[in-house]
């Protein structure tokens, strides 16, 4: 996936396929922070892409929030760990060197041992409110990539989880002082504008990498039906995206919904592969079920691993105290 490849016939515009590239790359933790992106000479050598091509993208990059650019260094995947306190930090393997190191750190700012202790009381205790409140959030039109999100967290973590349209989260700010959101890394930004500082505590989530069918994808025949069911559009779109960028017009890419059945009839009736999310993959296993007898071959069905990648999974669940 990181080597970056532009479909030149293909319909999706070759600036949208290396940001969707570069983003995917981001929020699936193959591009982790504080990771240098090619410069443009390097990029363009790579893509055939014009170096200002290459800089319109990484500026769009930089305005979305996950990547900043160093003056005479380069551009960097954004640490957003360091740029937002709120962001909890994964266990470490020892916790003790990193405890005292952050108290020596503390002492050499002028902190006494007493105003420490409460500072680290202070942290624990506003965590530990902030796990009574935990919800999704996500911009309104990508309200189904959230309720992927919600489905997979809810299961995951075996807690009760809200999904709330980023749009309404001042409402709900204004009623509740503490609690967790839990977005995409791709809406970051957008979260921590409207979040006020020392009140929820907001934490990104990478997405599965898809490594596993993008290697089905590379090998399909030429002119063959890939289909592609998700309860999200967003993901929907950035799916073709990818595929387009990996193989142009050499695949028909077919889309649907779970919910709308003309077009998940198609996609099962035309599609040689189909790639479905685990919250879809019975209602395509229904649907195919429905039409068997009128197909000519029953299409192969590739059940993607979970949305949420595992790292994440795991992460939230010691971050939220919930143990291994």
């Amino acid at each position: 996936m990181l080597n970056f490849h532009i479909q030149s016939d293909s319909d999706v515009s070759a600036s949208k396929q290396l940001f969707d590239q570069i983003q995917f790359a981001i929020a699936s933790g193959q591009y982790a922070a504080g990771h240098r992106l090619p410069s443009t000479r390097q990029l363009a050598m790579i893509t055939g892409l014009h170096r200002n091509t290459i800089s319109k993208v990484y500026q769009n990059l930089e305005e979305t929030g996950l990547v900043e650019s160093v003056a005479g260094s380069g551009i960097y995947v954004k640490n957003q760990a360091k740029a937002n306190l709120q962001q909890g930090n994964e266990l470490v393997d020892q916790p003790n060197v990193q405890v005292r190191a952050g108290i020596d750190s503390l002492l050499a700012a002028g902190l006494t041992l007493q105003q420490i202790r409460d500072l680290f009381q202070e942290e624990i205790d506003w965590r530990i409110q902030c796990n009574q409140t935990i919800i999704v959030t996500v911009p309104q039109l990508n309200l189904n990539e959230g309720k992927v999100m919600e489905l997979e967290l809810t299961k995951g973590l075996n807690l009760a989880i809200d999904l709330v349209p980023l749009e309404d989260l001042d409402q709900l700010l204004s009623k509740t002082n503490f609690g967790t959101i839990i977005t995409n890394r791709y809406f970051l930004k957008e979260v921590l504008d409207v979040v006020p500082p020392n009140s929820f505590r907001v934490i990104p989530i990478d997405i599965y990498d898809y490594s596993k069918e993008l290697v089905i994808i590379k090998k399909l025949p030429l002119q063959a039906c890939l289909g592609i069911v998700s309860l999200s559009e967003s993901i929907l779109e950035i799916a073709t995206s990818i595929v387009s960028s990996q193989r142009g017009d050499e695949l028909l890419v077919l889309t649907a919904a779970p919910s709308n059945e003309l077009r998940l009839s198609a996609v099962v009736r035309t599609a040689h592969t189909i790639i479905v999310g685990p919250s879809s993959f019975e209602l395509v296993q229904d649907a195919i079920a429905k039409l068997k007898h009128d197909l000519i071959r029953i299409p192969d069905i590739i059940c993607s691993d979970n949305y949420v990648n595992s790292k994440s999974m795991n992460s939230l669940r010691q971050q939220l105290n919930l143990g291994s």
